[in-house]
């Protein structure tokens, strides 16, 4: 029988209360059960609301506030301008499978080096170490980069395709559009003339 989900409940006095092991536990707790890749769900100990969103976002505000953070205020700006735009929903996803394909990536990195050193080859065990040791760092600055790319190179898509619409648009005619600009273009014709008979 599959593990249920890890319930995690939370207060009205913020409290977490991890029901596995009925105890209270901090952000920091929620975010080591985040890199241990346990599936676990926050709700509201009142209303049973899924907060699980809300309390991921609060771990990526305090890491982003920390001394390395991953986003740039420019990313940032693009990001919060989708919102509320037609192509906010195709961002979503385009960034979460961009994420996905890079995290795969790094697995087959790390399967590559077990199966050359194996896993508890003396050097492998160095390796690792060695590579621990620089991948924090440099893979949250390589994704922060990774993901304003994407960002960036969507941002351009949705203004290429405005753009191509704008064109498309533009070329069709609609009953009764040309006509008005046409009387429009003569009563303007008239009048200058007028203004200009008038000065003579």
């Amino acid at each position: 029988m599959a593990e249920q989900v890890r319930l995690i409940k939370k207060y009205p006095n913020r409290r977490l209360y991890d029901t596995r092991t009925s105890s209270y536990i901090t952000l920091a707790d929620v975010k080591d059960l985040v890199l241990s890749n346990d599936e676990f769900q926050v709700v509201d100990a009142k209303s049973g609301e899924d907060l699980t969103r809300s309390i991921l976002l609060q771990i990526i505000l305090e890491e982003e506030a920390g001394g390395a953070p991953m986003f740039t205020s420019d990313l940032l700006a693009q990001m919060i301008r989708f919102y509320g735009n037609a192509m906010q929903g195709m961002l979503g996803k385009y960034l979460e499978n961009n994420i996905k394909a890079f995290t795969d990536m790094q697995a087959k990195l790390q399967e590559q080096v077990r199966a050359i050193y194996g896993e508890n080859s003396p050097m492998n065990q160095d390796l690792w170490a060695q590579f621990l040791s620089f991948q924090g760092p440099a893979m949250q600055s390589m994704m922060g980069a990774y993901v304003e790319q994407s960002t960036k190179m969507f941002q351009q898509m949705q203004e290429q395709i405005e753009h191509q619409t704008r064109n498309i648009f533009s070329g069709l005619q609609f009953p009764g559009y040309q006509a008005k600009n046409t009387r429009d273009e003569k009563v303007e014709e008239a009048s200058s003339a007028g203004k200009g008979h008038g000065k003579s």
